[in-house]
This record gives C-alpha cells, sequence and structure tokens, in this order.
C-alpha cells in the first residue's frame, strides 16, 4: 500500500493492486474513501461526513498533480 500523501490524520495511497480508474484512497483513524481523480469524484466513502469529504475534496485538488504522477509512477502510464 504505497502511501502517496500525508496531510494532518489523513492518509492518501493506492493498494499494489489497484486498477484504472485512475484513484485514490484515504483514510483517517476509523474512516475510509475512494477517490476518482479524472474527473475528481467520491466513489465510496466509510466514516466520513459530508464536509470532511468537501475538504479531503479540496486537498486532492490542490495536489492532484502529485497524485496522478505518482499512479504513474507506480503502476505505469496507463
Amino acid at each position: 500500500m504505497p502511501t502517496v500523501l500525508k496531510i494532518r490524520s489523513l492518509r492518501f495511497f493506492f493498494y499494489s493492486n489497484d486498477h484504472e480508474p485512475i484513484h485514490i484512497h484515504v483514510e483517517s483513524r476509523d474512516s475510509t474513501a475512494k477517490f476518482n481523480l479524472k474527473p475528481i469524484q467520491v466513489v465510496k466513502s466509510n466514516g466520513f461526513n459530508s464536509k470532511e469529504l468537501k475538504e479531503i475534496t479540496k486537498l486532492i485538488e490542490i495536489n492532484i498533480e502529485l497524485l496522478i504522477d505518482s499512479w504513474h509512477e507506480y503502476f505505469g502510464n496507463t
């Protein structure tokens, strides 16, 4: 599970066997979520409230280039 980014209590990562579409997993304590990156949208969430999901979406927007580049670096330019 390569960790791409840590911000406060949030860990942004992907699983080594992940597949397209390009996405990122986010976890914090007992909460988890999955976001597609192109376009940015919540795929699923367990434990995060709507305010937290909006904050995570904003963090993804700010770091989108890093997240997509990390995906391509790890999985190849697919």
